[in-house]
């Protein structure tokens, strides 16, 4: 199912969650709303599923107004951060309650039940009650639930926040898996970039109830439209220096309008006809270091092979810039080159 998100503004009191956010979301495609915390995501997400009236504007699930519509007319699928999993249900129970609330014959919700417990991986825990699960466990239950009645819109909030980093990787590549197999349209809330971009078609970046960027994952982070989206995604974060220190050694490549120059860690190169650098630390990040140094005077992160392990603090290398990765902007943080 395509959504398609015209101008929705929320306010609540003098306080706007949302403003103003438009945004087509692809049948099929895994979409994920990225933000820090308190940017309208989840706002957003909850007018989606109908729990959060809109102030303004309109939502369509393909060519149906769906705006004023109440949660149980929209046909979607909700799994929460909290898992909200009934404990005087066994799985399978807590799995069918939807489809009896729907009022589903017994034989075919049995059907159902067993079909989407063998899709998510707990078709051996039917019996059991929730707090005889793990955590990874009861988030496959949450899932099973949203999806046995066969939503075409799968509203998922923060849901692997709760779980630790192997069952986090874990359970990204399960969703992503489902989704997949399923090829239910799915909205995924996070405030994690990694996330983002290791799960998602496509992402939404917000940040104080606006749409920033909108794009493929690796659009955003190759060509970000300004110095919010430059910082916000990647891991080490980009290098942020002033226009006018960079301007010195790099004339060619800074515009005279620029204020802020963005560059990620990746960029920079061993050259030794480059630009002294010397080393504070060493961190090892696989076969790669992630060097933090001095650089034309700022503490900078990059990510590079030292060939010579005994390089230590103190040590001085020479780098220069690749001609991808490096970002100006002007005064406002829009992106100029």
């Amino acid at each position: 199912m395509r959504v398609r998100i015209d101008n929705v503004t929320k306010t609540f009191g003098h306080t706007t969650a949302v403003s103003n956010f438009s945004a087509e979301l692809e049948d099929g495609h895994l979409i994920c709303l990225l933000g820090p915390s308190g940017c309208g995501k989840s706002t957003l997400l909850n007018m989606l599923c109908g729990i959060i009236p809109v102030t303004q504007g309109q939502i369509f699930f393909d060519d149906k107004n769906v705006t004023k519509l109440p949660p149980d007319q929209r046909n979607i699928g909700m799994v929460f951060q909290n898992y909200a999993l009934y404990p005087h249900m066994t799985v399978a129970e807590n799995i069918a309650f939807p489809l009896e609330v729907l009022k589903v014959k017994k034989d075919e919700r049995k059907a159902r039940v067993e079909e989407i417990a063998k899709l998510v991986h707990v078709d051996n825990l039917l019996r059991r009650y929730p707090s005889e699960l793990s955590g990874g466990q009861q988030q496959r239950v949450a899932i099973a639930r949203a999806m046995v009645k066969k939503p075409q819109l799968l509203l998922m909030d923060e849901p692997l926040s709760n779980l630790d980093a192997r069952l986090r990787l874990e359970m990204r590549e399960e969703i992503r898996r489902i989704q997949k197999e399923t090829g239910v349209t799915t909205v995924f809330v996070t405030h994690d970039q990694e996330e983002a971009m290791s799960i998602s078609d496509s992402i939404l970046l917000m940040k104080d109830g606006l749409l920033i960027q909108s794009g493929l994952c690796q659009e955003l982070y190759v060509n970000p439209n300004c110095l919010f989206v430059a910082e916000f995604l990647g891991n080490p974060p980009a290098n942020k220096l002033p226009a006018s220190v960079v301007e010195c050694e790099q004339s060619e490549r800074i515009e005279t309008t620029a204020t802020t120059v963005a560059i990620r860690p990746e960029a920079f190169t061993l050259d030794p006809n480059g630009i002294e650098a010397e080393i504070q630390f060493i961190s090892e990040m696989g076969k790669d270091q992630i060097v933090t140094m001095t650089y034309l005077g700022n503490t900078v992160r990059a990510i590079l092979n030292l060939e010579d392990s005994a390089l230590a603090t103190g040590s001085k290398i020479k780098v220069s810039l690749k001609k991808k990765g490096v970002f100006t902007f002007d005064k406002e943080g829009r992106r100029l080159s």
